[in-house]
């Protein structure tokens, strides 16, 4: 029997680990250099109540508690899966490089995208004359930066190893889905591919910008257009979240699996096949996470 609250659940892979959510628990596992899984688990509880629950804005809510959760676990991940002899970084380091991260996530996918169009529209009349024109070039271009970013760090060894995390968390998930027992057994047989991935959110903010961001008037200064989109970006991300889960819930529609498709492709980059260590480890996250206390031998708790 299929579990009805599967929309409920989701996942991050993290360094060398898997961050599972439920409505009620979050919890990260990570597996140190001793072979060792390291679980930390906590309540949580969301205000979705009033107008929080309201469409767009419950996007914009659940996409928050995702980045903060999302940032804890990373911090965890990186703290645990290093060995006793590795210099930790300090939460200012980490906090220095998350920063740093998002700077150069606007500059690669915002900043430049919009540089290289406002000049294409200097040699191509129709960028300069339609703004739908426009934004579709830079909706193109960004998507291509964007391709070319992800297969590019794919190649890094430390990334490779998320990738396979992130395989053994959308296997564990479709396994929990198809309302199977929660064994490794089942989840090697699952697809590694799933409709609801962050990667696939992504690609829908991308397209979803283009028309968004034709409100803004074709003549406005350089810096207008820079400054809009990043004001734009909550707005754009309410709309995709609600794309996103009405495609989750409606994948059955030819209009809704072309939207699925694309993220489906991307997905054979940003994901690979994981091994039964990391679906161990994957599994144990989501265990814990639907409420069981999981009592294995080598599974610590902080």
């Amino acid at each position: 029997m299929k579990n009805k609250e599967y929309s409920d659940v989701g996942g991050q892979a993290v360094i060398e680990g898997v961050m599972m959510r439920a409505p009620e628990k979050f919890v990260i596992a990570v597996r140190n250099p001793d072979d060792q899984i390291v679980v930390q688990k906590k309540n949580v509880t969301i205000d979705n109540k009033g107008i929080f629950k309201k469409p767009f804005i419950r996007g914009l809510v659940a996409l928050y508690n995702a980045l903060i959760l999302g940032v804890q676990a990373l911090n965890f991940s990186a703290y645990h899966a290093m060995g006793e002899g590795e210099e930790k970084m300090t939460k200012k380091e980490i906090f220095l490089s998350m920063f740093l991260g998002l700077g150069l996530g606007v500059v690669l996918f915002i900043f430049l995208p919009l540089l290289i169009t406002d000049l294409l529209k200097h040699v191509i009349p129709i960028v300069k004359q339609s703004f739908l024109a426009f934004n579709a070039v830079d909706g193109v271009i960004r998507v291509i930066f964007f391709l070319i970013y992800i297969y590019v760090i794919s190649f890094f060894k430390d990334i490779k190893r998320v990738f396979e995390y992130h395989g053994a968390e959308h296997k564990s998930i479709f396994t929990y889905e198809a309302g199977e027992e929660l064994t490794v057994e089942n989840a090697r047989t699952k697809s590694r591919f799933h409709p609801r991935c962050g990667t696939s959110f992504l690609l829908i903010v991308m397209i979803v910008s283009i028309f968004v961001f034709s409100v803004i008037p074709k003549d406005s200064h350089f810096v207008i257009k820079f400054a809009s989109r990043l004001v734009f970006i909550p707005v754009i991300a309410g709309i995709s979240y609600e794309i996103l889960k009405f495609s989750s819930r409606n994948q059955s529609g030819k209009l809704i699996q072309l939207l699925i498709v694309p993220g489906l492709w991307l997905q054979k980059i940003t994901t690979k096949e994981p091994d039964d260590k990391q679906l161990e480890v994957a599994l144990l996250s989501l265990r814990e996470a639907l409420g069981e206390n999981v009592e294995e031998e080598g599974v610590v708790y902080v």
